[in-house]
């Protein structure tokens, strides 16, 4: 049997032995019913966007968007936007319209990174900032119930007029990505992020449900702290094509947005499988371990305790950050990762490295990727080719083996009764 699965900006034929029973477990195909133009100034006239703008008179606009990760068209939301911001404000100039890529903890992008995701002149003709995580200078709003400091990049902060552009799909932490995240993690300061994150130790947090999400709680608490005045959120279909545009006040763009991402993405799982074979489903989604990793958690939740991962990544970004590779270098397995992680300290890196660590423990893992194997095995990950792998699990294995196939891993969520 043999299996055509995204691999970076390409395909990988993958093959399966014939002994293997095989279960494609594919999200809903949803189609592309309106022009993105249509879908957004619909979205905006119901929203009051105009109106909302031409009450508040702004002299400073700030708009935060996603990285290059997010595969969000923002050439063509943002070059419609600013058209109609410059419409209802004929006083407002580009100078005074600031474009914030936000990043979080991630490095921040490079100048061809920043011509790849913005290049029309008229956005280009605005004060276009990378948020610096550890260096930007910050306005501070307080601390959140749960003692997240609230330090927000000053060019957003400090804005008459804020805005969101994001993505809403599935996240491991957070239940759906959207509403304020882009501002609130992507425009943070490395404690206020470090903080909200630590909040996935304290608590646990339930897959799937917004309202469960401690990170989530505070992450939207941080958002009103802000001030947040509009958000312009889609949802992509596995095409990544733009399925449906949302407008309006934060937490109710995600919540009417993660119906329509639940629709899309959840499936519902009869049986869990003793091979996984999963794609991130290609670029941008498999350009880093930090992207690889989301993917090997929702995978995780359609295999058996003790059962096998493939999965195809491309790690052109390699770890995303030196602290990963530094960290997990001196272990000679990942339990020992694990066992002193604790007393390590919180940064995201070495979160990354216990997840993974978990990973490890539990399943048997293996990634298909460009990096050189000898660093693939100081990261206690195996790179072999995939139809040898596969080949060599499903013969190992007494009996049939279930293998569940994912193409979309990276957004592909699984419900079963843990969950309801």
């Amino acid at each position: 049997m043999e299996y055509l699965l995204n691999h970076h900006k390409g395909l990988k034929l993958i093959k399966i032995p014939e002994k293997a029973n095989v279960t494609v477990l594919q999200p809903e195909s949803m189609p592309v019913r309106e022009t993105l133009s249509n879908m957004l100034d619909l979205a905006l006239h119901n929203a009051r966007f105009i109106a909302q703008l031409r009450k508040k008179n702004p002299s400073r606009i700030a708009i935060v968007i996603p990285d290059e990760t997010q595969p969000v068209p923002l050439e063509a939301l943002l070059s419609n936007i600013i058209q109609q911001l410059f419409h209802a404000l004929p006083s407002i100039t580009p100078p005074a319209v600031t474009i914030i890529l936000g990043n979080g903890l991630q490095p921040p992008p490079n100048r061809e990174m920043i011509d790849r995701i913005l290049s029309s002149s008229m956005i280009r003709s605005c004060n276009i900032v990378a948020h610096v995580a550890h260096g930007a200078r910050m306005k501070d709003f307080g601390i959140t119930r749960r003692g997240t400091p609230v330090r927000i990049n000053a060019a957003f902060g400090e804005a008459d007029f804020k805005m969101v552009i994001g993505l809403i799909e599935p996240h491991q932490y957070f239940g759906f990505t959207g509403g304020a995240k882009e501002a609130v993690i992507g425009c943070g300061s490395a404690d206020s992020i470090r903080h909200n994150h630590r909040l996935i130790q304290e608590e646990p947090a339930h897959r799937w449900h917004l309202g469960g999400h401690p990170m989530r709680k505070d992450l939207d608490e941080a958002g009103r702290m802000i001030g947040i005045d509009f958000a312009i959120n889609v949802v992509l279909n596995t095409d990544k094509q733009v399925v449906r545009i949302l407008a309006g006040e934060p937490e109710v763009v995600l919540e009417q947005g993660a119906e329509t991402c639940a629709a899309v993405y959840g499936l519902e799982l009869g049986k869990k499988f003793d091979i996984i074979l999963a794609s991130c489903a290609g670029y941008p989604k498999d350009i880093s371990a930090y992207q690889a990793q989301k993917s090997f958690s929702l995978v995780s939740h359609a295999v058996k305790e003790g059962g096998k991962i493939l999965l195809l990544v491309a790690f052109r970004k390699g770890f995303s950050e030196d602290v990963y590779f530094d960290y997990v270098c001196p272990f000679a397995e990942p339990e020992a990762v694990m066992k002193d992680f604790t007393n390590f300290g919180y940064t995201m890196g070495a979160r990354k490295a216990d997840l993974f660590g978990g990973m490890l423990v539990n399943y048997k893992a293996s990634d298909f990727d460009d990096l050189d194997s000898e660093i693939m095995r100081h990261c206690h990950l195996r790179a072999a080719d995939p139809s040898t792998i596969m080949e060599e699990w499903v013969d190992d294995f007494k009996g049939t083996p279930q293998v569940g196939v994912i193409p979309h891993a990276a957004t592909t969520y699984f419900i079963n009764s843990d969950d309801q």
